[in-house]
């Protein structure tokens, strides 16, 4: 999976857009709220929520330990860093994704959700 695919399958979510909230990174958002964090740097990675606790996320460190990292400030909240290219099957980041943009989604106030 190239970078242009991750993006392309994170944009394709209903009401998903592209934000650059800091200089040099990109991000995909549903409503206001962070669903992926696309990484710029090689190895291309992106940043999901893993899990509803760190306990739940962690299966991804066990599955994958070369591929999967606890990411930095948010990563007690469930959100890891998945390597794209590594051990981990495309179709997996894929599944990932999807569960990512549900729990944010799930947390919108109904008003903000895509119709």
């Amino acid at each position: 999976m190239t970078a242009d695919e991750l993006l392309a399958y994170c944009l394709s979510k209903p009401g998903a857009w592209q934000d650059r909230p800091w200089e040099g990174d990109v991000v995909t958002k549903v409503g206001q709220k962070i669903f992926a964090f696309l990484g710029s740097g090689e190895p291309l990675s992106v940043g999901l929520k893993c899990g509803a606790s760190r306990d739940v996320a962690d299966e991804w460190l066990l599955r994958y330990p070369r591929d999967a990292a606890v990411m930095a400030y948010i990563g007690r909240s469930g959100w890891n860093s998945l390597r794209i290219g590594g051990s981990i099957p495309d179709d997996e980041i894929m599944e990932a994704i999807d569960a990512s943009y549900a729990a944010v989604l799930r947390k919108l106030p109904k008003r903000d959700r895509p119709a």
